[in-house]
């Protein structure tokens, strides 16, 4: 326990140099909108808690880093706290100047921009990471040939044999070895139907990938589906892709959307109960993960910045109140009821909201204690 507790220590830095700056583009997009619409920013913290150092701009805003780095928040006019709970007290003895620039009395589609900045700045904080990381190393391109067959695998079963080519799953056309490898892992338990090409034949097998408990090189053990094909081991088979700026934000899309379904679809799975729950990580399997990558490289650190960018600014337009898409579900109620859901009803969703925000953080943690061998 002592030596893991050791080992702690030197995930924290890794962990804050990937989750500051994703936590900083996040409230930047709320705060560019809000300032573009007139709110006044109160102010604009990374982390929660006290204060360690902070400075005032011009127009009132305080800038500040807090002991808790955790996420972060930023406080408009009118708001009682971080949560963005209108002061309702507040706000009934306001002058008409004040009203101007309060957060609450703000049109309903400037309200819901100002919330949706936030998300929306980490897809594009992810878009340009991936963007710029595909011109810079490129990417490895495999061709779709299957190399080995693991015995008594699912691929084994459907009659997939070594040097057959596969043409397409389901439907979706195969280019690379990459293509296929994405399909499967998002694969919920259905068969698939694989197109494959064998000595100019072409025929149609179904597979059915099974969860396989794998470890990575770190020892972390995981359960992802697998057909049980393996790429071909000539290393020459393989090439590097340098995409053009044109190309290369095209694929940067193509990887956010493939990192929000995988997203989504893990989290059906948990609802199904057909995905393992013990695979949920919190800060702390987040922090061990992020020292790990950066043993490796500065590169593969960016790449999972980019990553987590894509789940954080998901997750954070999840219909939970208390979150960002919570606050776009009211005023999605606001729009049709043509008036705010009462005091009485928002607060009753922020406390439930809340609490299922503190109930999953809490499982993740233990998941991540189990993992880190502390419990």
């Amino acid at each position: 326990m002592l030596h893991s507790v050791i080992d702690f220590a030197s995930w924290v830095y890794p962990f804050l140099i990937m989750i500051t700056p994703i936590v900083f583009f996040h409230e930047l997009g709320h705060f560019a909108v809000a300032r573009f619409f007139g709110v006044k920013v109160e102010m604009f913290s990374i982390g929660f808690g006290p204060e360690i150092a902070g400075w005032t701009d011009g127009k009132g805003t305080r800038w500040k880093i807090s002991w808790i780095p955790l996420g972060g928040y930023v406080k408009f006019f009118g708001d009682l706290d971080a949560a963005s709970t209108p002061d309702r007290e507040k706000l009934q003895n306001i002058s008409a100047e004040e009203r101007a620039t309060a957060f609450p009395f703000k049109p309903l589609y400037q309200r819901a921009l100002v919330v949706a900045a936030g998300p929306v700045a980490n897809f594009v904080l992810a878009v340009v990471i991936f963007t710029l990381l595909f011109m810079a190393i490129g990417q490895v391109v495999t061709p779709p040939i299957v190399g080995q067959v693991a015995p008594g695998s699912a691929a084994a079963a459907a009659g997939i044999h070594p040097g057959d080519v596969v043409g397409a799953i389901d439907g979706q056309p195969i280019a690379n070895f990459q293509d296929m490898q994405r399909i499967v892992s998002l694969d919920t338990g259905d068969p698939l139907a694989i197109v494959l090409k064998r000595k100019g034949a072409t025929f149609t097998v179904h597979a059915t990938p099974r969860l396989t408990p794998v470890k990575d090189r770190f020892g972390n053990s995981y359960r992802i589906a697998l057909l049980g094909i393996s790429a071909p081991s000539d290393p020459k088979a393989s090439r590097v892709v340098y995409p053009g700026p044109f190309a290369a934000v095209g694929q940067a899309f193509g990887e956010v959307g493939y990192v929000v379904e995988t997203v989504l679809n893990y989290r059906v799975q948990l609802v199904r109960g057909t995905a393992d729950a013990s695979q949920l990580s919190g800060p702390l399997g987040i922090a061990k993960m992020s020292h790990d990558i950066a043993s490796v490289s500065l590169i593969a650190l960016i790449n999972l910045a980019a990553l987590i960018s894509v789940s954080i600014g998901l997750v954070n337009l999840f219909p939970i109140p208390i979150l960002d898409g919570g606050h776009l579900l009211y005023y999605g109620c606001e729009a049709v009821m043509g008036r705010p859901l009462s005091a009485r009803a928002q607060d009753i969703g922020f406390r439930l909201g809340l609490a299922v925000m503190l109930g999953l953080m809490l499982f993740a943690t233990w998941n991540d204690l189990v993992r880190l061998n502390l419990f």
